[in-house]
């Protein structure tokens, strides 16, 4: 399946403190989404509020980047969370952020997990639950964001809530569609034209090579670009030029 039109989204809010990891400023100028930490893997109350007003500003949608509650990993290791227990700390980052997206004159848009949540809640139904219980209890059926045929998606429409499939154009893929784990050799792609090609690959015939070198058929109606890698603006303004140039619309999913 193929778009004529994609929306691009980044991890932004990523630091704490004085400690920053993204360029939010620049990349706002680019993407149509921004997944805007909620404390728990990075960012701090006042991070939170000035990406969302800076989100509004330049009419860039909010999403609630959810985590395990793992600053010291950056939300990159997997932990065993009750269910009840991750439910309401899904909520509870949802609901942080979104006293900050209201005082912007926003709303949080859509709900997105990050790193060791987003990989587990691909395989696993009781953290995919979980998570899918946690926007519940915001009384918001918000969208959520996600691998096509993940768990996480399959729970999100059987409890009544949109979902938005997403690619990754800097993000090795396997044989079976999903993302090579970051430990391992190659996971992140670094060489640029390889990320611009793979972005108009995906958002033009649905398509990647993975890894091994075979097909495989990404549908995907966001696109995600990483604010942590080096070069990360630039990159950022090269794929969204060469989607324009070739004829993809790039507007937010909601």
């Amino acid at each position: 399946m193929t778009w004529a039109t994609i929306d691009l989204n980044a991890d932004l809010g990523e630091g704490f403190g004085r400690w920053r990891l993204t360029d939010d400023e620049q990349l706002l100028s680019v993407v149509t989404s921004a997944n805007v930490a909620c404390g728990f893997h990075a960012g701090d109350a006042a991070t939170m509020r000035r990406v969302c007003a800076r989100a509004a500003e330049r009419g860039v949608r909010i999403g609630a980047q959810v985590s395990y509650r793992d600053l010291a990993g950056f939300g990159r290791r997997s932990m065993d969370v009750p269910s009840d227990e991750l439910a309401a700390e899904v909520a509870y980052q949802i609901g942080a952020l979104e006293v900050f997206a209201r005082a912007a004159g926003a709303r949080v848009s859509y709900v997105k997990p990050h790193g060791a949540l987003y990989n587990r809640v691909v395989h696993d139904d009781e953290q995919a639950q979980a998570v899918v219980d946690g926007v519940l209890l915001t009384g918001e059926r918000l969208p959520v964001l996600g691998l096509p045929g993940s768990r996480l998606h399959e729970v999100a429409e059987k409890a009544g809530l949109p979902v938005v499939t997403e690619a990754f154009a800097d993000r090795a893929y396997t044989a079976g569609g999903t993302l090579v784990p970051r430990r391992e050799e190659g996971a992140v792609i670094t060489d640029p034209e390889a990320v611009v090609e793979r972005s108009v690959s995906m958002a033009r015939f649905g398509v990647i090579t993975s890894r091994c070198g075979r097909p495989v058929a990404v549908r995907a109606r966001s696109l995600c670009l990483h604010g942590d890698t080096p070069g990360a603006v630039g990159l950022a303004r090269r794929v969204r030029a060469e989607l324009e140039a070739v004829g993809v619309r790039v507007e937010a999913f909601v």
